[in-house]
């Protein structure tokens, strides 16, 4: 991976050098970041949410290598493209190279995908060690059904070439469960990914807690599973425009430097 770093120019701040809507993208990039932290589901620095820069394809911003998710501001994420070569790097951190395997595989060949989000929670870590994976338990689970794909551990992912795996087993798919590793959505928008994440994460939980009952479990019909995914999936869900002001309101109350 490359690390060259392209100088920006120093008399103007960040959020005058780049477009209005590249910042809106690194204030709903930062403010997911906060929210990963407020629900507990970091792992130190080694986890990371990425996000492409508006009208520049080939370009994402993602997390600075050193820094904890409630750290994050708009204006310390940093700026690479698919190569690996940093564009802007406020911090002079750089990025974690596993993260940029990860990401850049998925913005190289899903033009459509706008954020990535990956994690290594407990309950996410312990359905992706299991063979069956993730079971039709509840409604939570249920909207994934036949929508989410499997990628094999291949080891901490540091290898260029796990790229191409990654793009196939994740497909035209938005949600990958890394096998031994962690749990992956993708979304056209920063809402979008953080929505698929917090209800991947809560189905991993709540299958961990009904396995360790001990009680026999309900596994869902498939037909009742697909149609439920599909009541999720029915266009201008109002949910859709609520939830993520609702989310950045929370933030706000508790540390609102994100925009910063």
């Amino acid at each position: 991976m490359a690390t060259v770093l392209k100088k920006p120019d120093s008399r103007k701040t960040l959020r005058e050098r780049v477009s209005p809507e590249e910042w809106q993208r690194r204030v709903d990039l930062a403010a997911c970041y906060r929210l990963i932290a407020h629900y507990r589901w970091t792992d130190m620095i080694y986890t990371h949410i990425s996000a492409r820069v508006p009208g520049e394809p080939d370009h994402f911003l993602i997390n600075a290598y050193g820094l904890m998710f409630d750290e994050i501001q708009a204006s310390n994420l940093v700026k690479v493209d698919h190569e690996g070569a940093i564009i802007d790097d406020p911090t002079g951190l750089g990025i974690n190279p596993a993260g940029f395997v990860i990401h850049s595989a998925i913005h190289m060949v899903r033009p459509e995908v706008d954020c990535v989000l990956h994690t290594h929670t407990s309950a996410g870590m312990a359905v992706a060690s299991q063979k069956q994976g993730l079971l039709m338990l509840n409604q939570h689970s249920m909207r994934f059904h036949n929508r989410l794909a499997y990628h094999d551990y291949e080891g901490v992912a540091l290898d260029l070439d796990e790229r191409q795996r990654l793009q196939a087993n994740l497909g035209d798919k938005f949600v990958l469960i890394l096998r031994s590793h962690g749990l992956l959505t993708c979304g056209r928008d920063v809402r979008e990914a953080f929505d698929l994440m917090y209800y991947l994460q809560r189905s991993c939980e709540a299958q961990i807690v009904a396995q360790s009952a001990g009680a026999e479990l309900i596994i869902g019909d498939d037909a009742v599973a697909e149609k439920v995914a599909k009541q999720f999936e029915r266009p201008n869900r109002p949910s859709a425009q609520r939830d993520w002001p609702a989310l950045t309101r929370m933030i706000d109350r508790i540390d609102p430097s994100y925009k910063d």
